[in-house]
């Protein structure tokens, strides 16, 4: 399987591009299936324009199987198509409409079937423990906040492991391990897994330099989360990332979040226990 990036993409099915005859020769070799990501294949039919050339090569490409797009099939690409052609847009354009009535509840997305109304839920949650953004809760008490990304992999989910079946079923997921620090020291290491498939945008993000749970919070809506609290002794590995004795006492977080019936993230964070302090509010009456 070869993924393919959007510039490939771009420069393959627009015969004005530099590197068009390089990708078109390029293309003649290759054996293996290619496949693409639906941020990639937005962002190139944005780029190549509704009704040209090279957005009718492109769609006339994926629909003869030249190119598989993740997590949607045959099917699904053919609505997308359909719509397209009949309101005059870009995929992009039907995707970020998509996107924005998912969000606001109207409708739900769900893997290989398709876009649907959304049931009204029977009963409304109240979330009693907020999700923190590290970077700002940091910065707000006077320090100096810093990240580091320590490990990304794109993988499959491990058939195994209960929580990674429940957040990506048996798609892929985005792992990473990150560490956050205050005025130079660390604060807490986090491990962190993405459903690609809640939230395709997630594979063009730069986690280098942004932390996931910031990012998530700034552009991923959610409607949920369940939180899991507890004490636990850091092991040698912790430990030694934390720059703290094995055994130092640390808080940890466990939280899994949802969008409508979507899985999106799940995320394990492990703090120092003198650095960090939880607060919830309740009320009388509260779920």
């Amino acid at each position: 399987m070869i993924l393919v990036e959007a510039g490939t993409l771009i420069a393959l099915f627009d015969p004005q591009n530099g590197q068009h005859d390089r990708c078109s020769r390029l293309l003649k070799t290759l054996d293996e299936p290619l496949w693409t990501t639906v941020p990639v294949l937005t962002k190139v039919f944005h780029k190549l324009g509704p009704k040209s050339i090279g957005s009718d090569g492109l769609r006339d490409f994926v629909e003869r199987g030249g190119l598989s797009v993740w997590y949607l099939d045959r099917a699904s690409l053919a609505r997308a198509f359909e719509l397209m052609e009949q309101y005059g847009c870009s995929r992009m354009t039907v995707n970020k409409v998509l996107t924005a009535l998912a969000e606001s509840g109207m409708i739900e997305r769900r893997r290989r079937a398709g876009s649907f109304v959304a049931r009204q839920p029977p009963h409304l949650e109240q979330v009693a423990l907020e999700i923190p953004d590290i970077a700002m809760e940091v910065g707000s008490r006077g320090h100096q906040y810093a990240y580091r990304l320590l490990q990304r992999d794109l993988r499959l989910a491990d058939a195994g492991n209960a929580g990674e079946v429940e957040l990506a079923g048996s798609e892929m997921l985005l792992a990473m391990r990150c560490l956050h620090l205050a005025d130079g020291r660390p604060l807490a290491l986090e491990h962190r897994l993405i459903s690609p498939v809640g939230v395709p945008e997630v594979l063009e993000v730069d986690f280098s330099t942004t932390a996931p749970g910031s990012w998530l919070l700034q552009n991923v809506s959610w409607t949920r989360a369940q939180h899991r609290i507890s004490a636990w002794g850091a092991d040698t590995a912790t430990a030694r990332l934390l720059d703290v004795k094995p055994g130092t006492a640390c808080l940890v977080i466990e939280r899994l979040t949802w969008r409508g019936e979507q899985p999106i993230t799940r995320v394990r964070q492990v703090f120092l226990g003198d650095a960090w302090d939880l607060v919830a509010r309740f009320a009388p009456g509260a779920r």
